[in-house]
């Protein structure tokens, strides 16, 4: 069904590794020999990650109400990223980028010691960080001049922040949502808890409007877990009353993960407009 897996070593020392819809970005840093074992481990195990998430694909794809069976790592990862959020319509693939990118750090941390790492899936990144270190993550989630992504905001991540991961979802990124989010950015204490945490957020900035388009899920894509359910494909003119309803629902959603402290922060875009919830409000700064 897929070409074999693809491994690309690109500038500044990173790892990328490519099977299927899986596209991963991973740098890791440390002594020499330690981030070679460390890589060579990640490329080890990434072999096997599409195979094993094919093989549990119907169960993944079934809400959580109806209490899906998994066995695989990966798969549990998802699971258990999910199970927290009781009552509202929720299926494992909401967790999945970031389950795959936590599983793969946990591989290369554990193949070697590193000060530090971090596994970009196509957005939703896990992260690893030894005492006395940081990192700088840029965010891209400006669609207000354009279909591609401008610079809005950024973040510097610290050990003993309790930060493992970093997710965002919405109406304008990889998968269907039932929001009108540009973006939904949150970080949390690994990738697949941002991962669920982001769509679901992202799902509630919303508002009743008649410039928003939507259309079935199924009729977009026949395999999409979320069935029949109304997924938005465009977003005409907003007023600015509008835009502050739809980021003030997501946002009280926002503020109730993070009181669950399923969430650490988050930054919510529309329409050019950010609204943040916690403590790194660089989140919602521009980069000069």
């Amino acid at each position: 069904m897929w070409e074999a897996p693809t491994t690309q070593w690109l500038a500044g020392d990173r790892l990328h590794l490519q099977h299927g819809p899986i596209d991963l970005v991973i740098k890791a840093w440390g002594a020499t020999a330690a981030v070679k074992e460390a890589y060579h481990a990640a490329i080890a195990r990434f072999r096997t990650v599409l195979p094993e998430l094919a093989g549990e694909l119907t169960e993944l794809r079934k809400p959580m109400s109806e209490r899906p069976t998994v066995e695989t790592p990966v798969g549990l990862r998802m699971i258990n990223a999910c199970r927290p959020h009781q009552g509202v319509f929720l299926t494992p693939m909401a967790a999945v980028a970031g389950s795959v990118a936590d599983e793969i750090l946990e591989v290369l941390t554990e193949a070697a010691p590193l000060d530090r790492a971090f596994v970009n899936n196509g957005g939703d990144i896990a992260v690893f960080l030894t005492e006395g270190e940081t990192l700088e993550v840029a965010m891209a989630a400006d669609f207000s001049r354009g279909s591609v992504p401008a610079l809005n905001g950024q973040v510097s991540l610290r050990h003993g922040d309790g930060i493992g991961g970093i997710a965002t979802s919405g109406a304008q990124g990889r998968s269907f949502s039932l929001g009108i989010a540009d973006s939904v950015t949150v970080l949390a204490r690994d990738a697949a808890s941002a991962d669920a945490c982001a769509s679901l957020i992202a799902n509630a900035v919303d508002v009743d409007h008649p410039a928003v388009t939507r259309r079935p899920a199924r009729a977009l894509d026949p395999d999409s877990d979320l069935g029949d359910l109304a997924v938005t494909v465009a977003v005409g003119d907003l007023s600015a009353d509008d835009i502050r309803q739809a980021l003030a629902a997501g946002r009280e959603r926002a503020e109730q993960l993070r009181l669950r402290r399923l969430i650490i922060d988050a930054a919510l875009s529309l329409k050019g407009q950010t609204v943040t919830v916690g403590h790194h409000r660089s989140l919602g700064e521009r980069p000069q």
